[in-house]
């Protein structure tokens, strides 16, 4: 079965196509700067030659049939035909507490991803208008919702509820729903499998670090927590999204400020975070250069970012009642060694022992980095989420 993947965002499609009878990627890619000037569309090719085709691309639509026609093309294409194509994933960020898996998508659960939108208006709209634009392009074909918010559905209430009127989560949905649940999934599982262990039985905190983080405590199989809320804000310092914050501080600010409320979802998204504390940069390559030249305030950023992560393992290891797995995924987890070792520094009370000679310098390898005599497994797993959007859909189609 020959599989697509979608990951429509507000101005990308990113793409993955899966050969699933061998699991192997036949083509990837993705468009970027839709519906502004200077659009174009960007993939490698079998031999890592990286393609960019410039194009006029105003909207999702003709964005996806580009994709389309570039896979069927006689020079960079993989397929004779579209209808090739069995069936299509697609990454849908919030299913609110209506979706706990992924599902075959329907008119049913298009009017309950609609429901969603208030939960996710940046998201769940372009999310859509993939799962639209392939229903026009190839009428009838299979497609799947993988939601993001999925996995955190096992969560229990005293762990996703917020300290507000019970009547506002009733009218609104307001409690913690948490996100990256695809990744969170995907690296859990990986590792209890090349490390021959029961999933089911374990207690995994599973990092997922990089431009945005989330940390989550797995246990026996379930999320049972994690550091996102209703929105993907909450948690960890990101690369420019806040994290914790007193909500008294916000209120304090839009008054000082005079800002409304749109004005403070631009600060706290697109204005805060790593950006903001350092003033430099959200990459966190460019912070590491400063630090290496002394600047005080990428050095601050850094402590800040590291002590967060590290706070919530701590406290996640209370909430699993111990450790025996924790995994770095994400850009910054798979990539930045130097993270890593501060996280597990004078982490030994609760058996946590790096071997930093396995971890220094390090990048994106699977690859355990505790000692051998560590109570708990410390491990780097690059994530996958399109390979587990593919295999969901796979899976619900064979169930038909």
């Amino acid at each position: 079965m020959i599989i697509l993947v979608l990951n429509c965002g507000s101005s990308s499609v990113k793409y993955k196509l899966f050969d699933m009878s061998k699991q192997e990627v036949m083509a990837q890619g993705g468009v970027e700067k839709l519906g502004l000037p200077g659009s174009f569309l960007k993939f490698t090719l079998p031999s890592g030659e990286k393609v960019v085709l410039e194009k006029e691309l105003p909207e999702h639509n003709v964005a996806i049939q580009f994709i389309l026609s570039t896979l069927t093309d006689n020079k960079y294409g993989c397929l004779k035909s579209l209808n090739e194509i069995d069936a299509v994933g697609h990454r849908v960020v919030h299913g609110g507490e209506k979706f706990s898996s992924s599902v075959r998508i329907t008119n049913e659960v298009i009017g309950k991803v609609v429901e969603c939108i208030d939960l996710a208006p940046l998201h769940n709209p372009p999310n859509l208008k993939g799962i639209r634009a392939m229903d026009a392009i190839i009428p009838g074909i299979p497609q799947v919702a993988v939601f993001d918010t999925a996995f955190h559905q096992t969560m229990p209430d005293y762990a996703y509820m917020y300290g507000l009127p019970y009547s506002l989560y009733k009218k609104y949905g307001i409690r913690r729903y948490g996100f990256h649940g695809t990744s969170h999934r995907f690296v859990s599982q990986r590792a209890c499998n090349v490390l021959g262990v029961p999933y089911e039985k374990q207690r995994i905190i599973t990092a997922h670090i990089g431009n945005g983080g989330s940390i989550t405590a797995i246990k026996d199989g379930k999320s049972i927590d994690t550091t996102m809320g209703l929105t993907p804000v909450e948690g960890l310092l990101m690369g420019t999204r806040c994290g914790d914050v007193d909500a008294g501080a916000l209120s304090f600010i839009m008054d000082k400020e005079g800002l409304n409320a749109a004005g403070l979802s631009d600060l706290i998204n697109k204005q805060s975070g790593v950006m903001g504390l350092s003033s430099i940069s959200s990459d966190m390559r460019e912070i590491e250069a400063a630090i290496e030249d002394g600047d005080k305030k990428a050095i601050l950023t850094m402590n800040v970012y590291n002590y967060r992560i590290k706070k919530y393992i701590g406290a996640y290891a209370a909430a699993l009642g111990g450790l025996d797995l924790l995994i770095f995924t994400g850009g910054v987890g798979e990539n930045q060694w130097s993270t890593r070792t501060a996280v597990c520094r004078e982490m030994e009370f609760m058996g946590i022992k790096l071997d930093e000679a396995k971890n220094d310098h390090m990048r994106g390898k699977e690859m355990v980095i505790s000692t051998p005599d560590s109570k708990v497994t410390v491990m780097v797993v690059p994530t996958d989420e399109e390979l587990t959007i593919a295999k969901d859909t796979l899976e619900i189609l064979s169930k038909e």
